[in-house]
């Protein structure tokens, strides 16, 4: 490995960013002449317009993701003692998100394959307390729409989607946060819809929802000065709405361009398959948008994946960790009761899984570096 090599970045916003100055400052320009810095027009055209891209009625702007899951949940009804099925192999966000509404967390297992929730390990955790399931849309993929309606159904739950990496993701007929009662977006920079800082969105069909949720992110009211929900102050800033603005139109392309790479990932890495190198399994096809590119280091691999990290960084290869520490080990929350080995693909996971660089517009020769990277770091 040469580490006098340019660096390969993890993230490239500025190839993005770069051809759509003018836009952003003629967007942000056009919010500092009006003034209207909170709840702005901006904001109201973003949620009209990410609603109508993933097929759902109704968007409503909130500060962030975690926000967007914990008032979504409670604009759904979510009241104390509910319980909601959610995986443990997730960013820690949504368990919070979870614990902010009120709602008990029950974790459940995930696929090794697609890292995403276990339905069948999901579906012995079912109580009369059961009230939802949260799917997570993890690194880009969809959970299966129809085994998430069917369980949603055989159970008497609601759907309630993490979609905060899944956007305009697609599986078996349906856009992310179009299957359930409602869903979680982030915004946050390093998404394929990033704002300039932190912003998210929950999205439903049903009117209610929507208009709990108004309130709920402006103090529980629905009108000024007015009162009804126990609410809290989580809005979407206008000029972060006027920046998605702006970015949402290349969105799909954007999405494409990382479908792509991925699959050119795929076809590189596939004679290291019998090294043990093996990338999360895509059950999407064209669908699934890749915020994350993602491998597994098998045992046969020979090598340990810290090591890996370790070495791909001396030659100047950004990597990621998605996540070291599955949710059930997260010193803050032992007293859920959870202990190691109580989801032990979970935790295979967490040991044995590396990020590679992946954005929209990663070249060719940057992917064969890396790849050829880790195959000299296995054959070493």
């Amino acid at each position: 490995m040469n580490p006098s090599s340019a660096t390969i970045p993890f993230v490239d916003l500025s190839i993005q960013h770069q051809p759509l100055k003018t836009e952003f400052d003629r967007a942000m320009l056009a919010v500092l002449r009006q003034g209207d810095f909170i709840m702005g027009q901006a904001v109201k055209d973003f949620e009209s317009a990410f609603a109508e891209s993933s097929g759902v009625k109704h968007g409503i702007g909130v500060a962030c993701g975690t926000d967007a899951i914990a008032l979504g949940l409670k604009a759904c009804g979510i009241q104390p003692g509910d319980e909601i099925i959610l995986p443990a192999n997730t960013f820690i966000a949504t368990l919070i998100g979870v614990i902010h509404s009120g709602a008990t967390p029950i974790l459940a297992n995930c696929d090794p394959q697609s890292a995403l929730i276990d339905l069948e390990a999901a579906e012995k955790l079912v109580t009369a307390k059961t009230k939802a399931i949260l799917p997570v849309h993890l690194y880009g993929q969809m959970v299966s729409p129809q085994a998430l309606l069917d369980f949603a159904q055989t159970h008497n739950l609601f759907i309630f989607e993490d979609a905060a990496q899944a956007h305009l993701a697609h599986r078996e007929g349906y856009t992310a946060g179009s299957v359930g009662k409602a869903a979680a977006y982030s915004f946050y920079p390093s998404k394929n819809l990033g704002a300039f800082g932190d912003g998210g969105m929950v999205l439903t069909n049903d009117p209610e929802v929507a208009q709990t949720m108004q309130s709920l992110r402006n103090y529980g009211a629905p009108r000024k000065y007015y009162h009804t929900e126990l609410g809290t102050n989580s809005r979407l800033d206008t000029i972060q709405a006027a920046i998605l603005n702006v970015k949402l139109p290349h969105l799909k392309s954007w999405n494409q361009q990382r479908n792509q790479a991925a699959q050119a990932y795929d076809r590189l890495l596939a004679p290291l398959a019998q090294s043990g190198i093996v990338p999360i399994a895509n059950f999407s096809g064209s669908g699934h948008v890749y915020h994350l590119y993602v491998i597994r280091l098998l045992e046969k691999s020979g090598i340990n994946r810290d090591t890996l990290q370790e070495k791909l960084q001396l030659a100047n290869i950004q990597t990621g960790i998605h996540y070291p520490i599955p949710c059930h080990l997260q010193p803050a929350y032992t007293h859920l009761g959870y202990h190691a080995g109580d989801f032990r693909e979970a935790e295979q996971l967490c040991e044995s899984i590396l990020s590679l660089p992946m954005f929209p517009g990663i070249t060719s020769e940057q992917m064969q570096r890396v790849v050829e990277a880790i195959a000299e770091c296995i054959n070493s």
